[in-house]
């Protein structure tokens, strides 16, 4: 009677940590897709005001057509690897569009009345303002996808992450080519 008794507090013991377990890697694991969710909320809202940034300086300095041709087939590249959920090809198309921001933001300088127009100042704030909420959401995400990645490797909590079918997050990283200093060259 009394090994019946300590048999089942093990199964009940075993069966309370499982639970346990099963649940605080559903929570990671949520937690991690929520701040995905939101990176592509805030990268939408900025695929979205890339083209009229970009038009309002097509007014201006039609000459630089290239310019304008490359954030179309990056912005494309973007959204479409957005739509597949890939981080990877996420990170390297943001990388380019990152990187010809700047080339934009140049083409301002060299034309004082887009300078001054109301329109491309308030949409470079607002772009401003995106890019630093993707920052944080980068960030964010990178920390969830650890907590959730590091959780599924550790044992015995690796047992029951395969069980529940667990797979590593890719992280968000930065293209080698992003890290260079930007050369802007008209």
């Amino acid at each position: 009677m009394i090994i019946g008794i300590v048999a089942g507090l093990v199964v009940l013991m075993f069966l309370g940590w499982f639970i346990s377990v099963w649940n605080r890697l559903t929570n990671l694991e949520e937690n991690a897709v929520k701040s995905w969710a939101d990176i592509d909320v805030i990268l939408n809202q900025r695929y979205d005001m890339i083209p009229n940034l970009v038009n309002i300086v097509k007014g201006y300095a039609e000459h630089e057509a290239s310019i304008f041709e490359e954030f179309a087939k990056a912005r494309q590249a973007a959204a479409g690897a957005l739509q597949q959920g890939d981080v990877r090809g996420i990170a390297a198309a943001e990388g380019v569009l990152s990187g010809m921001l700047p080339r934009i933001n140049m083409l301002s300088e060299q034309y004082p009345d887009l300078k001054a127009n109301q329109n491309f100042m308030q949409l470079q704030n607002q772009l401003v303002s995106i890019e630093n909420q993707l920052a944080d959401r980068r960030e964010f995400y990178n920390a969830s996808s650890t907590n959730f990645n590091k959780a599924i490797r550790m044992i015995p909590t690796n047992i029951v992450a395969s069980l529940k079918g667990c797979e590593r997050k890719e992280l968000w990283e930065v293209a080698a080519h992003v890290r260079e200093n930007v050369q802007i060259q008209f």
